[in-house]
């Protein structure tokens, strides 16, 4: 009885802590289908997800590509003739020295991925952000969208373009499709986070803080106020998470794959959470 009553309570503050959290399916749903693809946030908006996260580089011609390398990975991708890339080979198919057309003659979701058996395997492209934007409006007109700028100061010009093009870029893709209100943008590097909001003041912007970055540390190494903070989830405690909201940051963690962890997050009130298995998070929500 003892235990049960401990059981109950458990899943009552649970509960009570998960009402309006924001549930983010990482690259889609990358657990349980190939990473950043149509199929991956198809699947994720068809469970639930209030909202996409998903990473962008830039093709040859301009065109904002959803991936989470600015190359083709030898772990999610097969060469031109469905053959797995050498080793060697890992980023010799820059997406920046790629046409768009050329990056979707390569597939990247029938090669099984090494940490995510799970994944159903499927023919697909790496998209653009255009065609993800108009898919999934389509689908959940009231789906929100968290997309990561990939850069850093070694790639600039090399595998993407400086962050002043890029941001430009990306912010041009958010404009054409009418989703300024729907979408955060974010970023670890913090020349791109400065750029956003000089390109647009209102967009709201989450900084994203590396395992073994400081978050206090980062913060005030940026020359403004982000609306979110997005840490490595074990960065988080009960007192930071409370400090950060007591100064009105919402706290979104990643990527946070177990139930145990999630349980956690959850009664930290963190405020979303970033997962490969938005299933997992929602079975236990419901």
């Amino acid at each position: 009885m003892k235990y049960l009553s401990g059981l109950i309570l458990a899943i009552v503050v649970v509960s009570c802590n998960s009402k309006n959290i924001d549930i983010q399916g990482h690259r889609g749903c990358r657990g349980l289908m190939p990473e950043n693809t149509l199929p991956a946030f198809k699947k994720a908006i068809e469970l639930g997800v209030n909202t996409l996260e998903l990473d962008v580089a830039v093709s040859h011609d301009g065109v904002v590509v959803v991936s989470h390398e600015p190359f083709l990975s030898r772990v999610i991708c097969l060469d031109i003739e469905g053959n797995p890339i050498p080793e060697e080979d890992d980023m010799k198919y820059n997406l920046y020295q790629m046409t768009f057309d050329s990056i979707k003659q390569f597939d990247c979701g029938l090669k099984m991925h090494p940490r995510f058996p799970e994944q159903e395997k499927l023919k697909a492209y790496k998209p653009s952000l255009d065609e993800v934007f108009k898919m999934a409006k389509q689908l959940n007109p009231e789906i929100k969208f968290n997309i990561e700028i990939k850069a850093k100061p070694n790639f600039d010009e090399v595998f993407t373009p400086k962050p002043k093009e890029f941001v430009a870029l990306v912010l041009k893709v958010i404009e054409a499709n009418n989703a300024f209100a729907e979408t955060n943008l974010q970023s670890f590097d913090l020349r791109v986070l400065e750029e956003i909001k000089k390109q647009s003041p209102k967009m709201k912007v989450a900084i994203l803080i590396d395992e073994d970055e400081n978050i206090t540390t980062k913060l005030n190494s940026l020359s403004y106020k982000p609306e979110i903070i997005s840490p490595y989830y074990k960065l988080l405690n009960t007192n930071n998470v409370e400090a950060f909201k007591r100064e009105n940051y919402k706290v979104i963690p990643w990527t946070v794959n177990s139930l145990e962890s999630m349980e956690t997050m959850i009664n930290y009130k963190v405020d979303g959470i970033i997962t490969d298995y938005p299933n997992v998070l929602l079975n236990m929500l419901n």
